[in-house]
């Protein structure tokens, strides 16, 4: 009788991790490697494009995305390759969203240097089996006209050269409008939250519907 009941158990607990096994297959990561553009710098993180990205998804009917976003304020393409090993191992991502070289140009840091720690990033996502797509940054015209256009190149060329999804340029629209910069010139407002969506969308909407 104690068998019997021991294999009934058996039974329903496998009834039900069996039924748990869908739900669990169908959940994808998304994650986002970014700098204060993505970290929310200076405006509510409800209102922040991580999070409307998040609202969109649900809407959408893509709950099946998760979006882990490990953007910190500050990041550079240097740490953000130092990083991406261990944030891949820890979530195994199918997407991995690569916003980050804005520091290093303000900082005017060598664009042969940028570049190839954005490659070494875009490698490893490659490595592990995701799809990565860049994020497109131009710096201030007072960096000189010769270095600005060898920031911007950085981007087209690198998707080029792995063959990866581009979002030409993150700010658009946004770093010449009334309203939508902070005080600081550098960071977008609360207001231009839903324009960074807008312009990333368009790339990784289809990837992830």
């Amino acid at each position: 009788m104690h068998t019997a009941s021991a294999y009934v158990r058996s039974i329903l607990f496998l009834a039900v991790a069996l039924l748990a096994l869908p739900a669990m297959a169908s959940q994808n990561t998304l994650l986002i490697v970014g700098d204060s553009l993505s970290a929310a710098y200076g405006v509510p993180s409800e209102t922040a494009w991580v999070q409307l990205l998040r609202n969109r998804l649900q809407s959408n009917g893509l709950a099946g995305w998760e979006v882990v976003n490990a953007s910190i304020s500050g990041e550079t393409t240097d740490g953000g390759a130092r990083r991406l090993p261990e944030l891949i191992a820890e979530n195994d991502p199918e997407v991995v969203i690569i916003e980050l070289g804005g520091n290093d140009g303000l900082r005017g840091f060598p664009p042969n240097v940028i570049e190839s720690n954005l490659a070494s990033m875009i490698e490893q996502v490659q490595d592990s089996g995701a799809r990565a797509v860049l994020v497109g940054m131009q710096i201030p015209p007072n960096y000189g006209q010769r270095y600005t256009e060898m920031f911007a190149e950085i981007y087209p060329k690198l998707s080029d050269r792995y063959n990866t999804d581009l979002v030409p340029f993150f700010l658009d629209g946004i770093y010449n409008e009334d309203g939508l910069m902070q005080d600081d010139g550098i960071h977008p407002t609360e207001e231009a939250q839903a324009r960074l969506l807008e312009n990333v969308w368009p790339v990784i909407g289809p990837i992830l519907e």
